[in-house]
């Protein structure tokens, strides 16, 4: 009678310790849950449909409702200084997440372009992609 518990502990030991059993760690704090970097995207537009326009709209004329806010891109006065836009984009604002682990420096630059001259935007200033170099946060291997 003894060893029918025993044979159940060693079962259930083994379903509970069983490599298959223990979950993968993931990384659900940012825009980079996924590993590696963005596919390649030819242009800001691109960016922009693949990452911004979701939240945003196609229109870039944001979207609000069951207690979320996008604010629109359309019209947006904030845009005016490049580095404000570039900064969200890397760095996150409220509820959007941080992409500078997701994008390199060009496409960030190519969206921040796209969205400052378009939507009625009309932004003549560009960034470069070295500009966005020096404003990327400095992440560790554990944050990336």
């Amino acid at each position: 009678m003894r060893l029918i518990p025993s044979i159940s502990a060693l079962v259930l030991a083994g379903v509970v310790f069983s490599p298959l059993a223990l979950p993968n760690t993931a990384k659900a704090d940012s825009a980079s849950a996924v590993a590696g970097k963005m596919q390649a995207l030819p242009d800001g537009a691109a960016v922009y449909k693949h990452i911004c326009q979701s939240c945003h709209m196609a229109d870039g004329k944001g979207a609000e409702g069951a207690g979320a806010h996008f604010p629109a891109l359309a019209g947006n006065p904030k845009l005016k200084a490049a580095d404000y836009p570039a900064y969200v984009v890397l760095n996150g604002y409220g509820g959007m997440p941080w992409f500078a682990g997701l994008l390199n420096d060009k496409q960030v630059a190519d969206v921040v372009n796209y969205i400052r001259s378009h939507f009625g935007n009309s932004y003549t200033d560009a960034l470069k992609p070295e500009d966005i170099t020096d404003m990327r946060p400095h992440l560790s291997v554990e944050e990336e």
